[in-house]
């Protein structure tokens, strides 16, 4: 019996072509929403990586450190509170806890500390803009509502700086790790107004709250030759 080549051509092509969909999509997939994610996220470090954070605003410069528990501000008396580097080492059985260190040293919020990193961490490029230099002023990154600097342990650096919103206030221009020389054209991104929130906060709100001072009741003082009830 003579089989016929044509036939058999196209069933091999068409069994390759289906053996290439099937790895594209099915197995290549993951790899490329990871590939995707990694693109849209500001920055690939992670939360806790972190050793340093410093926000610099229009009206104040915030610096806070990883500082071990014993050493905090405030520590009990068998623990005295130490002066802090920038980066403190601990030992592996110590906790790191978040201290302020500038414009005061005491122990910060870490609900606001933490709301912030969780957004450097977590936060994507809604859109990203090549713009001239010359252009930098509309977008406010001459003159930006906040700055953001972390360090992490490995002694990396990274930067964030937060612009003026967009028209209809549905983002903010940014740009990351921008650099130093800004004759060249401008990466500009446009981040989450979340960040508009997580800098925009009195100095109090970043620092732990201390518990009201309890008044103790005033002791009664009977007079002499004064009869009971």
């Amino acid at each position: 019996m003579k089989f016929q080549k044509t036939p058999l051509i196209l069933l091999a092509i068409a069994l390759l072509l289906g053996a290439f969909v099937y790895l594209y999509e099915v197995q290549g997939k993951p790899q490329r929403e990871t590939a995707k994610a990694q693109t849209e996220q500001l920055f690939a470090f992670k939360e806790e990586e972190v050793r340093s954070l410093t926000l610099t605003t229009p009206t104040q410069t915030l610096a806070f450190a990883k500082t071990p528990a014993a050493r905090l501000p405030g520590a009990k008396p068998d623990q005295p509170a130490k002066p802090q580097p920038a980066s403190p080492k601990a030992t592996p059985t110590e906790t790191l806890t978040w201290a302020m260190t500038a414009p005061e040293q005491t122990v910060a919020n870490d609900a606001s500390v933490a709301y912030l990193l969780n957004l450097l961490v977590t936060g994507k490029r809604q859109q990203t803009l090549t713009v001239s230099a010359a252009k930098q002023a509309e977008f406010g990154l001459d003159k930006p509502i906040a700055i953001a600097d972390v360090k992490l342990a490995s002694q990396q650096t990274h930067r964030l700086v937060l612009g003026k919103p967009n028209f209809n206030r549905s983002a903010l221009y940014a740009q990351v790790d921008p650099p130093a020389q800004t004759k060249t054209d401008l990466t500009v991104l446009l981040v989450s107004t979340d960040f508009e929130n997580a800098v925009n906060r009195p100095l109090a709100d970043w620092k732990v709250k201390e518990p009201a001072a309890q008044s103790s009741p005033t002791p009664k003082v009977t007079q002499p030759g004064s009869k009971k009830p």
